[in-house]
């Protein structure tokens, strides 16, 4: 199934994204470059396998699924800016800036925010509550980002350089479980899911999502907590992740075997 879904988002994606045609070239190219640069798609997964899970089928969700992932996009082309992360690759590829330029990067960014809204109101069903949950997770993000920033930045004044544990909390849950979340109510909201199964999905992608970033943390080795800690969380998230797929109406074992497969990741 993981392969099926994975064949919608790609088509889905290559049909809203500008043609390389489309003037002005360089912005088409750039666009097109920033999403094809690899990645595992888990947000639009979430997306089509929730849809699933709430009782619709994965075609239902394909304008939300491509909606989280060219939102998501557009926060890393940004992240990798000087100005933020200063990073020159991504994937083992360059960044979009490294490649394009500053300029260019942050309207690459800007392109694929705005198209994001742009195919999220294609659902076929629930647009508005769609459209609102993806810019709840859009400003949920930028906030994470600025938390982020200012516990890293002790040259701004009346900001501490050492995180605390309620810092690292709200960063992880807006930087990383938000789009997660939105990804899982936009799928169950477009597979036509009850405010149960909305809220279910939604406490499964917060769980997954917190589950996700302890399980970077321990790739990258920048854990606020001890590898004990962090492992107990990973264990605990995934636990609960899987609890709140309980009594969905429709099939949740793609979920359960994301929510897995994301465990004891190496990459």
């Amino acid at each position: 199934m993981k392969e099926e879904f994975l064949a919608i988002i790609e088509k889905t994606l290559d049909e809203v994204l500008p043609k390389p045609e489309d003037r002005p070239a360089e912005l088409s190219d750039a666009m097109r470059y920033a999403i094809g640069t690899g990645g595992k798609r888990i947000r639009p997964l979430i997306c089509l396998a929730s849809a699933v899970a709430a009782g619709g089928n994965a075609e239902d969700a394909r304008y939300p699924a491509a909606a989280i992932e060219l939102l998501h996009n557009y926060t890393l082309v940004h992240d990798d800016l000087p100005a933020m992360d200063n990073d020159t690759e991504r994937r083992g590829r360059p960044s979009v800036w490294a490649k394009y330029g500053e300029a260019n990067a942050i309207l690459v960014g800007d392109a694929l925010q705005a198209l994001a809204f742009k195919a999220a109101a294609m659902a076929s069903r629930n647009v508005g509550r769609i459209v609102a949950e993806l810019a709840a997770a859009g400003v949920g993000v930028v906030q994470g980002q600025v938390e982020d920033i200012r516990r890293s930045a002790p040259a701004v004044p009346s900001v501490s350089s050492v995180p605390s544990v309620p810092d690292i909390s709200f960063i992880y849950r807006h930087k990383t479980a938000d789009l997660f979340m939105a990804a899982a109510v936009m799928g169950a909201l477009a597979g036509g899911g009850d405010d149960r199964a909305v809220e279910s999905l939604r406490a499964y992608a917060l769980n997954l999502g917190l589950a996700f970033q302890h399980e970077d943390d321990l790739l990258d080795g920048d854990s606020p907590y001890s590898r004990e800690e962090t492992e107990r969380r990973v264990r605990d998230a995934t636990a609960a992740a899987l609890a709140a797929l309980e009594g969905l109406p429709g099939d949740s074992s793609p979920l359960a075997a994301l929510a897995q497969s994301l465990v004891g990741r190496k990459k």
